[in-house]
């Protein structure tokens, strides 16, 4: 099975929302970076081998139609090209809102420190890190570097294959760009905050026990999904 859309926004833009609207309207499952934790034993060895030069995307994305967030969002390029078919969303919000975002939550001092001397921590390193730098805490660098960035993606994809969306827009340009039926229900919403639940609690952090990981996501995704079209 091919990636017939491959969600270029990065993460805290709405891609957990986005993953469900996507298995919603057909195109799932959809891999977001819960999925990685969902099958740790078997994916973080797989994204290090990304990191190390050697991809299989196809063992990477088997059984998936579509992608959103990290890790796969670092990687638009070279999905874009090795799935040439698939389309793209790219999913964006404001660059300083999305900075506090990220610094309250994926990129907080706990949530990083949780993950220290594992092997998440060395995936991530290199698949959401590396642009970086000691420039983390940055707000000017940071902001810039996002803009720049979905700026990229924009000049990079033909205008027939690239959607910009914000999931406040609902249901209409997702389906309309991929040729899909209207769900008649409301676009799922989850809460920015709840999509790392009491892992972003002031005390929180992810397990980094690829195990325990794999435990934590499939109770995570399931209470989610349950909220998003509540």
């Amino acid at each position: 099975m091919a990636l017939e859309v491959i969600g270029a926004g990065l993460g805290r833009n709405a891609t957990f929302s986005t993953k469900f609207a996507l298995e919603e309207i057909g195109f799932g499952p959809c891999y977001h970076m819960v999925e990685v934790f969902r099958t740790a034993s078997r994916s973080i060895g797989l994204w290090q081998d990304v990191v190390d030069g050697k991809p299989d995307w196809d063992a990477i994305f088997d059984g998936y139609r579509s992608t959103t967030d990290y890790p796969a969002c670092s990687y638009w390029r070279e999905l874009a090209d090795f799935y040439p078919d698939a389309k793209v969303v790219l999913t964006v919000r404001d660059p300083d809102s999305w900075f506090d975002s990220v610094s309250e939550t994926i990129f907080a001092p706990r949530m990083m420190d949780s993950l220290k001397g594992s092997p998440v921590e060395k995936f991530m390193a290199g698949t959401i890190f590396a642009p970086f730098g000691d420039k983390l805490r940055d707000r000017a660098f940071m902001t810039d570097w996002y803009q720049r960035r979905n700026d990229e993606v924009i000049a990079k994809i033909s205008d027939e294959r690239l959607l910009v969306f914000h999931p406040k827009e609902g249901w209409e340009p997702l389906c309309t760009f991929l040729d899909a039926d209207m769900p008649d229900k409301p676009f799922p919403r989850v809460n920015s905050r709840d999509e790392l639940g009491s892992a972003s609690d002031e005390k929180g952090g992810l397990p980094a026990d690829p195990a325990e990981l794999e435990a934590f996501a499939d109770g995570y995704i399931a209470a989610l999904k349950a909220k998003a079209f509540g």
